[in-house]
């Protein structure tokens, strides 16, 4: 049976490393959930969410790296009804530019639909969950680097036989591949095996849109 010690490291550089740790000193301790603990929390909330980052990476290839955190997605409407979802069990924080206020009776919507929710129990305890919103206005999801690119929910993520939803790893990757961080490669180097033609082919043009002259380029 797989444990954590079977996971890589991350490769982070000595930049990466202090950067990390400033963060911690100013924003305070995480300790995320894992993508089924944080499935549990969810559970009865009845609008869309989905798994994105490092962790829909390892469950689309099968991956397992070390991950600073559990990043989850939501369209921007819907704030309000996750609000409501986790009253009394978690606090949820609206994370703009850095900038941090609790959500609830006084905020129930976020200004920027581009911004990301923090959850914790209060404020003696760790943060769990990272939420980088969607934003949306209509229901679909909408890509917030590809002007263009609005879709379904369900055209832009899979189910996995947990009953799970996770982001398409070629979009998460793009969205990584806007960073150039060195940790973000082996998650590159497992997906793409996977990719067929056609998903290769929408990755490079996007790139060449989001991270022109990357060198992912050359691979796809």
């Amino acid at each position: 049976m797989a444990t954590d010690d079977d996971r890589e490291p991350l490769i982070r550089t000595a930049g990466e490393q202090a950067e990390d740790d400033a963060f911690l000193a100013l924003y305070g301790d995480w300790d995320p959930l894992t993508p089924t603990e944080a499935a549990n929390e969810f559970d009865g909330f009845e609008r869309p969410w989905w798994v994105v980052g490092g962790w829909a990476i390892e469950a689309a290839t099968g991956y397992r790296r070390e991950h600073e955190d559990t990043d989850i997605s939501i369209l921007s409407t819907d704030v309000g009804s996750l609000v409501e979802h986790f009253r009394g069990r978690w606090h949820v924080w609206n994370n703009v530019g850095g900038v941090l206020h609790p959500l609830g009776d006084r905020w129930m919507q976020v200004d920027e639909p581009r911004s990301q929710l923090w959850l914790r129990r209060d404020a003696r305890s760790p943060w769990v969950l990272d939420i980088p919103l969607t934003p949306s206005s209509s229901g679909e999801w909408t890509d917030k680097f590809l002007d263009d690119h609005l879709a379904q929910v369900s055209e832009v993520t899979w189910t996995a036989s947990d009953g799970i939803r996770y982001l398409l790893p070629e979009i998460v990757l793009v969205y990584k591949a806007r960073l150039g961080r060195p940790k973000d490669q082996p998650d590159f180097e497992a997906t793409l095996p996977l990719l067929t033609t056609e998903r290769r082919a929408w990755m490079r043009s996007a790139l060449e849109v989001v991270a022109p002259g990357h060198h992912w380029l050359d691979s796809l």
